[in-house]
């Protein structure tokens, strides 16, 4: 019936709103350092079954094969947030660090007890010497720099080290990173700047499957003076976004079609 076709029509143009946004999002981070593109996944809705399938059809001896199953519309389901690399980008500054593998950045959130994730390497001294992100929080491993120390660099393997300009020749320890891996990063919950916190959909418990120095498990090396880029494709965002305002546009048709065809039918009382 046509009173079908525009609650299934309105339930397609929701969802492509929805999708809309998630693209828009995508578009508004392309240039935000570390940031993983999301992609909507769609379902359709619970099918009205007129006709069963393999029920018996006009000859006692037939069934019908595929039954009479009309479907209400489709809703959104999830939104997947895709982990892959993003390129690494020479920046020669330093504290800049990039995570060339699945690893994550540990960071302490302000209440200096939960740890959140992140991918974006781009760290900073406080007046204390302390390495934090640009919100000012700090790794969970504690480094933190003497003031002297200048020239600070990180291997692959994750071992923080400066120079003492009194004595050139002899670097100075600063501490070892550690990075984390999730068995399904795309089950972290996202805060906000940049940061991840884990739910139960990340892992078991939780939990990272790995907290270990890069180069070691599957968490990947250390890149320094790099950075990660945002892995989002603009032409493919702009190819999607343009897909789903035609989409759109076919379903607002359906409606106008389907309240055409509402007022025939009244109209043939007149």
């Amino acid at each position: 019936m046509a009173i079908r076709a525009l609650s299934t029509a309105a339930s397609g143009m929701t969802t492509l709103q929805s999708n809309i946004d998630i693209i828009a999002n995508n578009l508004a981070n392309v240039n935000t350092t570390g940031y993983k593109r999301q992609r909507g996944e769609f379902q359709d809705l619970l099918y009205q079954q007129l006709i069963q399938p393999g029920f018996a059809a006009a000859s006692p001896d037939a069934t019908n094969p595929t039954g009479i199953q009309v479907g209400h519309g489709v809703k959104l389901v999830g939104t997947n947030r895709v982990f892959e690399q993003g390129a690494l980008n020479n920046t020669g500054r330093e504290l800049d660090w990039a995570i060339d593998g699945q690893g994550f950045f540990q960071v302490l959130l302000a209440d200096g007890q939960t740890i959140a994730y992140t991918r974006d390497g781009s760290f900073h001294r406080d007046v204390q010497g302390n390495i934090v992100t640009a919100q000012g929080l700090r790794l969970r491993d504690q480094l933190q720099v003497p003031q002297e120390v200048i020239n600070v660099s990180i291997s692959q393997t994750g071992l923080v080290q400066g120079l003492d300009p009194t004595n050139p020749n002899q670097p100075v320890a600063i501490g070892q990173i550690t990075l984390a891996r999730f068995s399904n990063p795309a089950g972290l919950r996202s805060i906000g700047d940049n940061l991840f916190v884990t739910s139960p959909a990340a892992g078991q418990n939780g939990q990272p499957v790995e907290e270990v120095n890069p180069g070691s498990g599957g968490v990947g090396v250390t890149r320094d003076r790099f950075l990660e880029a945002s892995n989002v494709e603009v032409v493919q965002e702009l190819v999607e976004m343009i897909t789903t305002q035609r989409a759109f546009e076919i379903n607002a048709t359906s409606i106008r079609t389907a309240d055409e065809m509402l007022q025939t039918v009244n109209n043939l009382r007149r």
